[in-house]
């Protein structure tokens, strides 16, 4: 649903964004990734991420600064408990692991993807 170049305006309505087959995919157990823009010239990229509750993310580094907001749930990482509404900065070199109780609907800008951490 992206363009091919960043300069063409364009919008994702909320039932396209909403329908489980238009774009989600399973980015870890119980996490589903829905990519929303990819910059085809860099590896910027802006998503949904869902979370089911009880759902979590490996440890993983941050090869390129991350921007994470919280629009429903909460998630947590070694830093603390974001709840809805809440802003998280993760720069690039920083390492996390991330996990939702209640589940959690967040919208995340990133610069480069992450590497996972083997643990």
């Amino acid at each position: 649903m992206s363009p091919s170049t960043p300069h063409i305006p364009f919008s994702i309505s909320p039932e396209i964004i909403q329908n489980p087959d238009s774009g989600w995919r399973q980015l870890c157990e119980g996490v589903m990734l829905r990519i929303l823009f990819q910059d085809p010239d860099s590896d910027y990229q802006v998503g949904l991420i869902s979370y089911q509750p009880g759902a979590s993310v490996l440890l993983h580094e941050h090869r390129g600064d991350e921007h994470i907001y919280v629009l429903s749930g909460s998630q947590q990482d070694e830093r603390g408990l974001y709840k809805a509404g809440s802003y998280i900065y993760n720069p690039g070199g920083s390492r996390h692991s991330i996990s939702s109780e209640e589940g959690c609907l967040a919208l995340a800008h990133w610069h480069k993807p992450v590497q996972f951490v083997a643990g």
